[in-house]
């Protein structure tokens, strides 16, 4: 037994709603079935296969329960572009996704995701009044300053909520468009999540250190992935003359999903253990050990680090007028 509510920051489960909706779309992303599979068609990725147990919440439930988990955050997968889409295709996704998950009930919370087009703060009071824990927001989005003031409302409003912001990978509004016609043939599947999006998030992280941090100073910002890295490259960072400042900065977090004991290290060297929580990224990839580091440290990322992340909305932080 634990002492403490040991949390998963970065899960995926698409509802039923989310399901059905892509499914009548027909330009990506979209959803088709070929014999008892379905197929998922991403905007400039490679066709992936969707394993309906895979998100089946009663099946979710007991994984969780054989991980010794007691609580999943659930995010959308924003590599599927729901959130850069205009806002007539984005709204009937985003309100499929958000209410199915808010409907899943304990032990699964969600990430609110809101359309990018227009960015409006109301949406934000929409997710997080339903119940949402925050914002999820896709990292190209994010990645240049210019992005970030086109995301200024959203962020504001997560601000002044003390609610956090979660980036992910994933393509923004003003993202080049991506094709899917034309790509070499020879690319392997895994190659998008190997390059695009890890230069993503190590951009989006990049952006909030030169002028995020100081627009939203009491902004709580998680990164999936360790970031992509980059606080490995604190030494090039200082040697460009860049706010190296920033990786002493204590409201930013970063989730493990998809790294072992080796990078997880390197990045507690950098940033210290209290910065990282535990992200398993289930069912994309196949979740590693939650304790790579040992039960203390289990303890903080799964446990205490997770309350700081969450700690305003958690609390019940009373919102200013």
């Amino acid at each position: 037994m634990h002492d403490v509510t040991r949390t998963d920051v970065h899960q995926h489960l698409w509802p039923e709603a989310l399901l059905a909706a892509l499914s009548r779309r027909d330009t990506p992303p979209l959803i088709r079935r070929s014999g008892v599979r379905l197929i998922v068609r991403l905007p400039g990725e490679p066709d992936c296969a969707l394993d309906l147990r895979d998100h089946d919440p009663s099946l979710r439930r007991a994984q969780l329960e054989r991980d010794e988990v007691q609580r999943a955050l659930v995010c959308l997968s924003s590599p599927l572009g729901i959130e850069a889409l205009p806002r007539e295709e984005a709204e009937p996704l985003l309100h499929a996704y958000n209410s199915g998950v808010l409907e899943l009930g304990g032990p699964f919370d969600a990430w609110g995701a809101v359309a990018l087009q227009s960015p409006d703060p109301d949406d934000v009071d929409a997710v997080l009044d339903a119940g949402a824990i925050g914002v999820c927001l896709p990292a190209g989005a994010l990645s240049s300053p210019s992005g970030l003031r086109r995301c200024a409302a959203i962020l504001s409003r997560l601000e002044r909520r003390g609610a956090p912001l979660f980036v992910h990978p994933g393509p923004g509004p003003s993202s080049a468009p991506l094709e899917r016609t034309g790509a070499d043939p020879e690319t392997p599947a895994w190659w998008p999540a190997m390059t695009r999006y890890v230069a993503d998030m190590n951009a989006a992280w990049h952006a909030f250190a030169a002028v995020g941090r100081a627009r939203h100073p009491q902004l709580r910002v998680v990164f999936a992935m360790l970031a992509g890295g980059a606080p490995l490259h604190l030494e090039r960072l200082a040697s460009r003359g860049g706010p190296t400042e920033a990786i002493a900065d204590t409201r930013v977090f970063y989730d493990t999903s998809s790294y072992g004991v080796r990078t997880i290290d390197a990045l507690v060297r950098c940033v210290g253990i209290d910065q990282l929580v535990y992200g398993s990224d289930r069912p994309v990839v196949d979740a590693q050990p939650l304790a790579p580091l040992g039960e203390a440290a289990a303890a903080a990322m799964a446990g205490a680090n997770v309350a700081r992340l969450l700690e305003a909305r958690a609390l019940g932080v009373p919102v200013a007028a």
